[in-house]
């Protein structure tokens, strides 16, 4: 794995597809000054100053990072990396995570209009009560195995979540799952039913209006898997296509080879959305939960 200086960079603990890259402090307290030049308005608001601040964080590498992380998320072998301090998080408040996260992101590519918080990025809380129309905010529900952008019409590559805080919260861990470790995956990709359209429709906070139809699997390049699917949106037309739906989600909420991982208070999580799914476990009842997460999603640069 490439060394850059003032990153760790090591295997996951849980995963030899995820790598882990820890920023040292000498790294966080260069980046204060370019941070500071941007507050979060001018980035919602004029898209260049994104790009402005993601230059500022790959020129104290020398250029090294943007080429690692693209390395890492387009390998079909790895294609998921953690970001956390290596150390010191009193510099990391939520509006430094806010701009750490913008640079990543566009490191990458361009981010997607993200229509529930209007703006290229999103921010919610889950708490111990809600009255939302989706899992996201469901803090006791298991949050299944899916992809993003199942229900919009832009490409979505890649997606990124970062923890911006957590209080009083047990459990809720995330959970990954990579295509090329599902035990069923070969099965279920040359089922035909697979590859048939499926209508995809969102729930009223999503603010979408419209529907999409594509299959849930497609090939790449090298006509290997890949998926997009969510259980809650999807809108089956006939038997044959319920049945398969369930059939698909039971086997990847049994899969053994699902991946755990505690993610600490300021970190990012960045992965493939062609080859990784994603989900959360629940959380332990308590009155006085709340974590919020912060979520990019976007396409490469071409």
């Amino acid at each position: 794995m490439q060394k850059i200086d003032g990153f760790e960079i090591t295997e996951h603990n849980k995963s030899k597809r995820i790598i882990n890259i820890k920023i040292e402090d000498k790294i966080l307290e260069k980046l204060i000054f370019p941070f500071n030049k941007f507050d979060v308005t001018a980035l919602e608001y004029k898209p260049f100053t994104r790009f402005t601040i993601a230059k500022s964080l790959d020129d104290l590498t020398g250029n090294k990072l943007s080429v690692l992380i693209n390395l890492i998320i387009r390998d079909r072998n790895l294609g998921c990396f953690i970001i956390s301090p290596k150390n010191d998080t009193s510099k990391i408040n939520d509006i430094f995570l806010v701009k750490l996260s913008t640079s990543i992101a566009y490191l990458i590519g361009n981010p997607n209009h993200d229509s529930m918080a209007g703006k290229y990025y999103a921010r919610f809380h889950v708490k111990h009560e809600d009255e939302s129309d989706s899992y996201l905010r469901k803090a006791y529900s298991n949050m299944d195995l899916h992809t993003d952008g199942t229900y919009v019409k832009e490409k979505t590559d890649w997606l990124l979540m970062s923890k911006l805080e957590e209080k009083n919260v047990q459990e809720g861990e995330t959970v990954m799952l990579h295509l090329d470790d599902w035990e069923h995956c070969e099965d279920l990709f040359k089922d035909p039913v697979g590859r048939q359209d499926f209508v995809w429709g969102s729930p009223k906070s999503k603010n979408v209006e419209y529907k999409v139809s594509h299959p849930i699997f497609s090939e790449d390049l090298k006509k290997r898997p890949q998926i997009s699917y969510i259980d809650q949106f999807p809108e089956p037309k006939n038997m044959e296509q319920g049945l398969f739906l369930q059939k698909l989600s039971d086997s990847l909420e049994e899969s053994e080879n699902k991946i755990i991982i505690k993610l600490p208070v300021s970190s990012l999580i960045v992965a493939n959305n062609h080859f990784w799914l994603h989900g959360r476990k629940p959380f332990k009842k308590n009155k006085d939960l709340s974590r919020e997460l912060l979520r990019i999603r976007g396409c490469f640069f071409n």
